[in-house]
């Protein structure tokens, strides 16, 4: 169970985070960066920033390299906004919800295909066998009752 009070300064910590990536850092290996959450433990000690990075493989590991150095004058704002008595520690994590969001959409777009394809092999289809497959014996209707017409079957 998560403690209101953590998740309300994990927000508040996110968002000066976003701010600080946006006006302070100014390393040139930081691509473009978008702070996606924010946790911190119930003890208020230990915070997870997670992040996107818009860019190659390699641009995304030199934004991780920048986001460590300037971790400390991260956690030093982090500090002075937040007025705690014990600043937490900041861990930067790469976001992946992105790429699995990516993922589930091309299974569902090939879903799509799939199911056009069967849609069409299935127009003008027609079912194997009689069209109606439960043959009543001479002499009995649908009901099961005695047949008082000609007796023919269905």
């Amino acid at each position: 169970m998560e403690d209101p009070r953590a998740r309300k300064l994990a927000d508040r910590i996110a968002r000066i985070v976003a701010e600080m990536l946006e006006r302070r850092v100014k390393d040139p290996r930081l691509g473009f960066v978008t702070v996606t959450d924010a946790r911190l433990t119930n003890d208020l000690r230990d915070a997870t920033v997670y992040y996107t990075v818009f860019g190659s493989a390699a641009e995304q590991a030199e934004t991780a390299v920048a986001l460590a150095s300037a971790s400390g004058l991260i956690r030093s704002e982090v500090g002075r906004q937040t007025g705690l008595r014990h600043t937490p520690s900041l861990a930067f994590v790469r976001d992946t919800v992105p790429e699995g969001a990516a993922q589930i959409e091309d299974a569902l777009a090939r879903a799509r295909e799939a199911d056009a394809a069967l849609a069409a092999a299935r127009e003008g289809a027609r079912h194997a066998g009689d069209p109606d497959p439960y043959r009543t014996p001479p002499g009995v209707d649908d009901d099961g009752e005695p047949d008082a017409g000609d007796g023919a079957q269905r």
